[in-house]
């Protein structure tokens, strides 16, 4: 039996080798975990192919947490009021949208120590792995705040959550982020092998005592974690998110 991940790039990813380790764990050897790159415009036959009787499901990663949805045969209901999803599932001959990213986040969260409830929180980025991320938190109390590139995506999660969206601009980046108690990365910039990139505005002054958060976690320590660090605030990449969510994803298809 097979689980995929479907994404593109991939050569970032540690789920191969973490779901592997977890596999051989509960001694099941003889199933195995494929990374599958997948480009945008394979996307459909992708999904066709993990519909096969080989595979038992998969997780899916960047960019196509949203753009994979009208390929499946349902959503469970956090999935759809999500709009994203990261792991599939077979049952009964459907394939199903999940999403354990939002509880994956809010379990590391807490693992940290970091509080959300009623405390204003800025996100960067308004796509897939966005719209988990303000679930997590508007769950859990909190007033979110995104800073958006694309506007298209930040009408979209206007739509459907109670968020204040703010322009990808220098000003934007103070506004959103004025009194913020915790700033969470949610783009891809920075991720290896673009280790130079940072999701945070260039002459911007952080917010003093937010906790910044970055949902990449290869490298180790991202530029955007390293330069809050810097300036003396606690920071974390989203390693402990990938392992949550992963071991949500884990008990799903075994």
């Amino acid at each position: 039996m097979k689980i995929a991940l479907l994404g593109y790039p991939l050569s970032h990813s540690l789920s191969p080798a973490m779901h592997t380790a977890a596999l051989a764990h509960v001694g099941l050897r003889d199933w195995q975990y494929e990374a599958l790159p997948v480009e945008a415009s394979r996307l459909a036959e992708a999904v066709e192919r993990i519909r096969g009787e080989e595979f038992a499901g998969a997780n899916v990663t960047v960019p196509h947490k949203e753009a994979i949805l009208p390929f499946l045969d349902g959503l469970t209901p956090v999935a759809q009021a999500i709009g994203a999803v990261n792991t599939l599932v077979k049952r009964d001959g459907r394939l199903l949208g999940h999403n354990t990213d939002a509880a994956g986040l809010l379990a590391d969260l807490q693992r940290l120590g970091v509080d959300l409830e009623r405390r204003r929180v800025c996100l960067i980025g308004a796509g897939g792995v966005a719209r988990a991320a303000v679930a997590a938190c508007a769950g859990a109390g909190a007033q979110v705040r995104v800073v958006a590139r694309r506007r298209e995506q930040a009408v979209a999660l206007e739509q459907v959550n109670r968020v204040e969206v703010f322009s990808w601009t220098r000003l934007g980046f103070r506004q959103a982020s004025d009194h913020c108690a915790v700033v969470i990365n949610c783009t891809p910039l920075g991720m290896a092998p673009h280790v130079d990139e940072t999701a945070w505005m260039e002459d911007v002054s952080p917010p003093p005592y937010a906790f910044f958060y970055d949902m990449i976690y290869n490298p180790p320590e991202t530029r955007f974690v390293r330069e809050a660090r810097q300036a003396g605030l606690s920071a974390a990449t989203g390693l402990g998110m990938l392992v949550e969510q992963g071991a949500l994803a884990f008990e799903l298809w075994t």
